[in-house]
């Protein structure tokens, strides 16, 4: 044990003082280079040793281009996809144009997936017909949690049903609920207290969103060029 956490102190030294290529390292050192991988992984090399790596190992240099090669195609396909928004924008299509103004209200802003919330089943419900009638989303594809508080003899899985039914998914749908214990004082205002919670749809898809966010631009008359590289 003693020898493994002085292999790693020294992994570390070289790493961060020399920028060693990790397989140097475990080469060097006479272990795994999946064990100086994870030894290092937090230590962030500076541009000159970077630049050094390149240097000695144009096998680096070439995971560095191939990586930035996939980073682009990924940026033209989101920005493909706000093109896609922008042309479903210029259609025209009533329920496109209220499932996108919902969300720019109401949508956590997420570069590769819809995550919708709110309380309001009517909304919940109008949303997520936008996404199955504009963009083909299937019940399989949508994840439903409810954030809920408990009690009047309704559990978290009864709250759950509700939902499900009332938007028509189904129990492959559900995801766990959050469920919040009320504080004395909440108790006291309990009228405050949502009977059903609130739910959140998410939809895990890069093309619907940057779709979405393309439309926006679009039936506002502005630009958003941020929205293609939201985290």
């Amino acid at each position: 044990m003693f020898v493994k956490r002085e292999a790693r102190e020294t992994a570390r030294l070289l790493r961060r003082d020399d920028g060693l290529a990790i397989g140097v390292i475990a080469a060097r050192l006479g272990v795994a280079k999946s064990s100086v991988s994870r030894w290092v992984r937090d230590i962030e090399l500076r541009p000159d040793q970077h630049a050094a790596l390149r240097r000695r190992n144009p096998l680096y240099n070439a995971q560095l281009r191939g990586q930035s090669r996939r980073r682009e195609a990924a940026r033209a396909a989101r920005l493909e996809a706000q093109d896609h928004g922008r042309a479903l924008a210029r259609s025209g299509d009533p329920l496109h144009l209220e499932g996108c103004m919902l969300y720019w209200a109401e949508g956590s802003k997420c570069r590769n997936a819809v995550v919708f919330v709110n309380s309001d089943a009517d909304m919940m419900e109008l949303f997520l017909r936008f996404l199955r009638r504009c963009y083909g989303v299937c019940d399989d594809a949508v994840a439903l949690s409810v954030n809920c508080h408990v009690g009047a003899g309704r559990d978290a899985s009864e709250i759950t049903r509700w939902w499900l039914a009332r938007l028509g998914l189904p129990w492959s749908s559900a995801r766990s609920p959050i469920v919040n214990r009320p504080s004395t004082a909440s108790r006291r205002r309990r009228g405050h207290v949502l009977p059903n919670g609130t739910a959140r749809l998410a939809v895990h898809s890069t093309f619907i969103v940057q779709s979405i966010y393309g439309a926006i631009q679009e039936y506002a008359g502005m630009e958003r060029p941020e929205w293609v590289d939201l985290r």
